[in-house]
């Protein structure tokens, strides 16, 4: 099989990496093995430097100089996000089984002149699971830390946070086609299954083929508001996307990590 097309961003890439073989060692990474391994799906060196530098002045990663080599560890606020996504990944889960009715919702009230500001906030919300149920109200299931998500954004005068339940006349079917587009979602999973159709994902290299399927992966289920499954189609797709996925992660792992120890350059992050 070719690999998924297009190429996710080579940001994406570059924190799904570190996500893999970094996140919880303590280690930092040499830009040459970063670089020999993203050739290897054709991301360019120039677009691997330029990554790792844009990258460290987000405070995303740290540079570690050891003689004539540079070296990359991740900071503490990458560490977790990337928490986060392998979370999401492991424990979360694409299908929400367990909902307990409870929604989150924010409403907020932003100055017209803040165009910028009204733009970072509906995009965290999005990031959080939220979907617009009407004007100024934003809606997620389940129990959501809106200060953690919200905080670094400094609009907390203009929010107000609420959780609670629907009750009648209004019901939750109602709720989640307003505020979400299931169709779409559902297409972005028929679209992952259609690019990871067959069994040797990813093409022949383990470690080129593990990092494009896990990137696929999480920017999927980052976008996945997370929907109670009980109010969605019982052949929603989210269900066979995740069987495949790890079916496909399982089969690569062990070659994966054989590569990464024979080609991975790392010393002991201070």
């Amino acid at each position: 099989m070719t690999s998924p097309d297009p190429t996710p961003r080579p940001q994406s890439l570059m924190l799904s990496f570190f996500g893999i073989h970094v996140l919880g060692q303590e280690i930092a990474l040499s830009s040459g093995c970063v670089i020999d391994v993203f050739g290897r799906i054709g991301v360019t060196e120039e677009a691997v430097r330029s990554t790792l530098t844009r990258m460290v002045n987000r405070g995303l990663l740290e540079r570690h100089r050891q003689g004539r080599k540079m070296y990359f560890a991740l900071t503490k606020r990458a560490a977790a996000v990337l928490q986060d996504g392998r979370d999401r990944i492991w424990s979360t889960g694409a299908v929400n089984r367990d909902w307990d009715g409870q929604w989150t919702l924010v409403g907020f009230s932003l100055p017209e002149a803040w165009r910028r500001e009204r733009h970072d906030l509906r995009s965290r919300l999005t990031w959080g699971g939220f979907g617009p149920l009407q004007s100024g109200l934003w809606i997620a299931p389940g129990v959501v830390d809106v200060t953690a998500l919200l905080e670094d954004l400094s609009l907390a005068a203009h929010l107000r946070v609420f959780r609670g339940t629907v009750l009648e006349p209004t019901e939750v079917a109602q709720v989640v086609e307003s505020a979400f587009d299931t169709k779409a979602i559902a297409a972005d999973y028929h679209a992952f299954l259609d690019r990871w159709s067959e069994p040797d994902a990813g093409g022949p290299d383990p470690l080129g083929g593990q990092l494009l399927l896990h990137t696929d992966w999480l920017e999927l289920v980052r976008r996945d508001p997370h929907l109670p499954a009980e109010h969605l189609p019982a052949d929603w797709p989210a269900i066979r996307a995740e069987e495949r996925f790890h079916a496909l992660a399982q089969r690569c792992a062990a070659a994966a990590r054989a590569e990464a120890q024979r080609v991975l350059d790392a010393i002991p992050a201070r």
